[in-house]
């Protein structure tokens, strides 16, 4: 079973040409910053959509690999928050299947325990290499 994130923004004004070179900016330096060259980044959707006021849409399907799960949705989530504030006068729905994630004026989005150095250290030990003790 796999779990994905999903983001769209909308707003009555198409993006503008310095919306859309921030949002080049910001997925063009999230994907350097990436930390898997063999799982799913931040992903938008062309923009060929039938909805008039959606200026963004995309989703990210989330590893099933328990050690990357942490911080490839702390990744898509930052990036998520990074086009947020790059581009305004937009409403954002952010999900994770029928999960909403909250947004912070502060944080940007994160989900309870996203950042938690202890609990991502325990998710990578279950997936040690066979014959390996987690720990």
């Amino acid at each position: 079973m796999s779990v994905s994130l999903y983001y769209s923004a909308r707003r009555a004004q198409p993006l503008t040409d310095a919306d859309s070179a921030a949002v080049e900016r910001v997925v063009a330096a999230r994907a350097r910053s990436f930390p898997y060259d063999d799982e799913e980044s931040l992903y938008l959707y062309g923009g060929d959509d039938d909805e008039d006021d959606q200026i963004l849409a995309g989703s990210t399907k989330l590893p099933s690999d328990p050690g990357r799960w942490l911080p490839v949705t702390a990744h898509v989530l930052d990036s998520v928050t990074e086009l947020r504030r790059a581009v305004g006068g937009a409403e954002w729905h952010v999900h994770m299947d029928d999960v909403d994630v909250p947004w912070d004026e502060s944080e940007g989005y994160a989900l309870p325990g996203m950042r938690d150095a202890a609990l991502a250290a325990e998710l990578g030990g279950l997936c040690g290499n066979p014959g390996e003790q987690a720990g």
